[in-house]
């Protein structure tokens, strides 16, 4: 069993910038890859990034790619999602996720999740 615990979520306004956490106990670390999505009201969850436990590979959606970057930090068992130029498009409940596969960008293929942070960002 995994336990995730996302923080950082906020208010922020357009182009700015958060960093969301991902804390993780329960398993080894590193050997999940992780990922985050996020859910929009009314919308589908969504892939915004993975960081893999197979050669550090990482992948990002297209929506943020350029913008958004992944981290983990194996000593602290934690990812982490550095959001720059925020747009109001980017509001959203954001998820951490871990998954036993070299690489997913499919949330069903994710076993264990966080229970989500609110981002909202103003225009």
């Amino acid at each position: 069993q995994v336990q995730l615990v996302e923080s950082g979520g906020g208010l922020v306004q357009a182009g700015g910038s958060l960093r969301l956490s991902c804390a993780t106990s329960g398993r080894t670390f590193d050997r999940l890859t992780m990922g985050w999505f996020r859910q929009a009201p009314g919308k589908e969850r969504e892939f915004v990034a993975f960081f893999s436990w197979s050669g550090g590979a990482t992948w990002y959606g297209d929506s943020v790619k350029g913008r958004f970057t992944i981290s983990r930090d194996y000593d602290k068992n934690t990812v982490y999602l550095q959001m720059n130029s925020l747009k109001p498009e980017d509001t959203a409940v954001y998820y951490c996720a871990a998954s036993p596969r070299r690489f997913s960008v499919v949330a069903g293929e994710y076993d264990y999740w966080g229970q989500g942070t609110q981002v909202t960002v103003s225009s």
